[in-house]
């Protein structure tokens, strides 16, 4: 689904240095690290937003990195991007933010839209606020907004930088949910960029089953028995880590136990 494979990037100094990796499908890759360490920059290179001077990245079977910006448009149609902050459009409603990357794309109608956005809206709980302005919204609100209009499009890939910034734990908790929710019941495979450990964990050791009209979280304890969830530990633009939950916890690495102390 996305592969790195030797990929390097500098500007003034050097910021990833031969990093590989595989997300496969349906899965979520949880990305690690401190401040300057290159998670951000690896989601830019998904998007075609950055060159590698180096490497090569895959995204769906298409390496992304010759194509020009008319040639990118098809593979991010397959991604979907949450921001640290939301970025909603103020002037707009949540319903026409939700669904302005449908309006700009031009291939459905407008009724089509309108069905497409209250379905989004209703899965990240909001089915009422289709008619609200932004300033009307909590932080936790809009951060859902932005999810609802990252999944509108039906992406394969969702990609995740710090969605939880600046939310308490109790909102942040219901974001690390809603990504659960994505990658359990549509099958989608996301990579999430946090510092949070917290929020790591949440979506490590959580997911979501449909029952009828509810949908249902199960928490898992024993992080040795999780499946489809990995987490990649960046140090100075390398990657330190690769692994299962488990042995992220158990990994005798100093700079490891000092990050997850």
């Amino acid at each position: 689904m996305v592969w790195f494979g030797d990929v390097h990037l500098s500007y003034d100094r050097p910021i990833l240095k031969g990093v590989s990796f595989t997300l496969r499908p349906g899965t979520t890759k949880i990305v690690l690290g401190g401040s300057g360490s290159g998670k951000t920059t690896i989601l830019r290179l998904i998007l075609g937003l950055l060159k590698p001077d180096a490497g090569t990245i895959i995204v769906d079977g298409t390496s992304v990195g010759p194509l020009s910006e008319e040639e990118l448009r098809d593979v991010r149609l397959k991604i979907g991007m949450v921001f640290q902050e939301g970025a909603l459009f103020d002037s707009l409603t949540v319903g026409q933010n939700v669904g302005y990357r449908l309006i700009e794309d031009g291939q459905l109608g407008e009724e089509e839209i309108e069905e497409r956005v209250r379905e989004m809206l209703g899965f990240v709980g909001l089915a009422t606020h289709y008619e609200k302005m932004p300033s009307d919204l909590s932080g936790g609100q809009k951060r859902r907004v932005a999810f609802a209009r990252a999944l509108v499009a039906r992406p394969q890939i969702m990609l995740y930088d710090e969605p939880t910034t600046g939310l308490d734990p109790i909102t942040a908790t219901t974001i690390t949910d809603l990504i659960c929710k994505v990658r359990d019941l549509d099958g989608v495979s996301s990579i999430l960029v946090t510092h949070q450990l917290r929020d790591a964990y949440n979506v490590a050791r959580t997911f979501m089953l449909k029952k009828e009209d509810e949908y249902v979280t199960s928490v898992v304890e024993d992080m040795s028995t999780l499946e489809g969830t990995e987490f990649m530990m960046l140090r100075e633009g390398e990657v330190l880590f690769e692994g299962s939950p488990h042995d992220l916890q158990t990994s005798t690495d100093p700079y490891i136990r000092e990050f997850l102390s």
